[in-house]
């Protein structure tokens, strides 16, 4: 199929697609910590993450953002689930959330943030994004033989999120 057969509709839905990654070993979470200095989720835990650049595959992704925020090297990565946020604008975003099963490397810091192993029974007593604990409790209650989730994220007149799993 030659390119101009893709045909790009300005109106429909469209995203911007990025990657979360989660490394759960036992009972603890591998979360950062955004640093102070960003625009988004400054001083507040998420899981590790980011764009997935032109060019580039959706796992691909995933391992390279994993390493250059963490320094750790993904051996075995399992797709979660898909999330569709609608932002109110064009385009949305596109949230691809992974789990870490096997990994190697030395763990490193980067300018992103501080690392730091947070128990899952401790999650509620550390500031982090909204959908956290949310996107964590379906992961760690996932069976190997289940199917990726897939979710959307709208926002209601207050800005509040809203999460519909389908």
């Amino acid at each position: 199929m030659p390119v101009s057969d893709q045909v790009v509709d300005k109106n429909r839905f469209q995203i911007i697609p990025r990657t979360l990654i989660f490394v759960i070993e036992r009972d603890s979470v591998l979360l950062l910590k955004g640093a102070s200095t960003k625009r988004i989720w400054a001083n507040r835990y998420n899981g590790i993450g980011g764009h997935i650049e032109k060019g580039e595959d959706v796992l691909s992704a995933a391992r390279r953002e994993l390493f250059e925020e963490t320094g750790l090297i993904a051996t075995r990565l399992q797709l979660c689930g898909t999330v569709m946020i609608t932002t109110g604008n064009i385009p949305g975003i596109g949230l691809f959330v992974f789990q870490v099963e096997e990994f190697t490397g030395i763990l490193n810091s980067s300018h992103e943030g501080e690392l730091r192993w947070v128990r899952l029974s401790d999650l509620m007593s550390v500031p982090c994004v909204e959908d956290l604990p949310v996107l964590l409790e379906k992961i760690t209650r996932m069976q190997e033989s289940d199917s990726p989730f897939s979710a959307v994220y709208q926002y209601d007149n207050q800005d509040q999120l809203m999460i519909s799993f389908g």
